[in-house]
């Protein structure tokens, strides 16, 4: 159903294309990519047990305290973890911006551009 959220004006002709079509899948708790499985019953939305429960657990929390579905909550610990990422990433881009004004070579840049992908493929994991 992922495929329906990501182009909402679909009608069921481009949702079922959409499906054969193989696009991957993703775990509905930790991102990651699912596994192919065959054609015959439901599809699988998360990965493991442990992020069924975890998606579970998430959901009558939110009921229970009356947030919107879609709400983000996290706890002091992971926005502080979260906006020393976000420094580290801003930081990694002003190193890159000051070694290109600085005419540092083009190995140099790259090892730079390097570090800030990987800056950000870090960033990514938020659980």
């Amino acid at each position: 159903m992922r495929e329906v959220a990501e182009h909402p004006k679909t009608s069921a002709e481009e949702v079922s294309e959409l499906r054969r079509a193989g696009a991957p899948k993703h775990c509905g708790w930790c991102g990651r990519r699912l596994e192919q499985g065959g054609n015959v019953g439901r599809r699988r939305r998360y990965c493991g047990q442990s992020c069924r429960q975890r998606a579970y657990e998430r959901r009558t929390a939110l009921q229970r305290s009356g947030l919107p579905e879609d709400a983000v909550v996290l706890s002091d610990t992971e926005i502080a973890t979260l906006q020393d990422r976000l420094f580290q990433l801003r930081c990694a881009a002003e190193d890159i911006v000051t070694a290109a004004d600085d005419g540092a070579t083009l190995s140099e840049l790259r090892g730079l551009a390097d570090e800030i992908a990987q800056a950000a493929k870090d960033l990514e994991q938020l659980r």
